[in-house]
């Protein structure tokens, strides 16, 4: 048999003998894996490139020599649920760079870290401004945690006084121009009401939508392959008109039961807000 031949099969075997190992000790990105877990990778892989290309070594004991070497991780990571102490060895721990909005000078440091690549990380995050930073902290996977002072965070409902329902995900339904019935059952939807809606979009078939999603709403947004066909959307600006006269309402709600006047006075200007947006708006969305 040619050589070649004996490394394409020697390469499909262990292509699959990592894929096996890989699925054994778990599903983790390049960012995630700690640095015994990422030596242990370039071993196996250096195992396999040697017994691909050097047909003089044993096909055997190289699975065997990559299988040795996978155990040891995989053994570590029940020891090290056991113990802090050892996690901290191989797993490794976050170290801080910015704590009570102060530099730590050292710890960056002695990490290796340059200004520069420190402020990338922070860019990374979002973050352009080192005053806006209550803590910030190296993990050790190598990725950088940021805690933004409380004056600099987004506002959310909560921080208004305002209960958000859990929001469910969004379910593709339609892929490729193919209806996917598993997700269509799970979010609670039919074929007929699937048709009905994509009818009032002015599309006639499934196979005309590249991607079609039911979102938390229960609404049907779709992407069709011809971007030039505008799909109707007049069901879509009445649910979109009642959801404003909605949020209008709850507002003027929240301004009644509200015992804090300056958040009652919150709630009323968002309130005003919301009826000019919807007297202007209102024309449009009833056509």
């Amino acid at each position: 048999m040619p050589d070649w031949i004996h490394v394409v099969i020697r390469a499909a075997l262990f292509m699959i003998v990592l894929f096996i190992i890989t699925k054994i000790l778990g599903k983790k990105q390049m960012a995630q894996l700690s640095m015994f877990e990422y030596v242990t990778g370039i071993t196996i892989g250096n195992i396999g490139a040697e017994l691909v290309i050097n047909l003089r070594e044993k096909v055997h004991l190289g699975v065997i020599a990559m299988v040795a070497t996978a155990a040891i991780p995989f053994a570590s990571s029940f020891i090290t649920m056991k113990s802090k102490t050892l996690r901290n060895i191989l797993d490794g721990r976050g170290k801080a760079f910015i704590k009570n909005g102060k530099v730590l000078e050292e710890n960056i440091r002695r990490e290796k870290v340059t200004i520069d690549e420190f402020l990338e990380m922070l860019r990374r995050e979002g973050v352009f401004d080192l005053d806006e930073v209550e803590y910030a902290c190296l993990e050790a996977n190598g990725t950088l945690s940021v805690l933004l002072k409380k004056e600099n965070r987004p506002l959310t409902p909560k921080d208004l006084g305002i209960y958000s329902p859990p929001e469910e995900e969004a379910h593709t339904i339609i892929m490729d121009g193919i209806i996917l019935d598993d997700a269509l059952d799970l979010a609670g939807k039919s074929r007929i009401w699937l048709r009905k809606q994509l009818e009032n979009q002015g599309v006639s078939n499934e196979k005309e939508v590249f991607i079609g999603q039911v979102n938390a709403s229960g609404q049907l947004k779709i992407d069709l392959y011809n971007d030039q066909a505008q799909a109707r959307n007049s069901g879509d600006k009445k649910l979109l008109l009642a959801s404003m006269h909605k949020c209008f309402a709850d507002l003027e709600w929240f301004a009644l039961v509200e015992t804090e006047e300056e958040t009652k006075q919150l709630h009323r200007q968002n309130g005003e807000r919301m009826k000019q947006a919807i007297d202007k708006v209102s024309a449009l969305l009833q056509k």
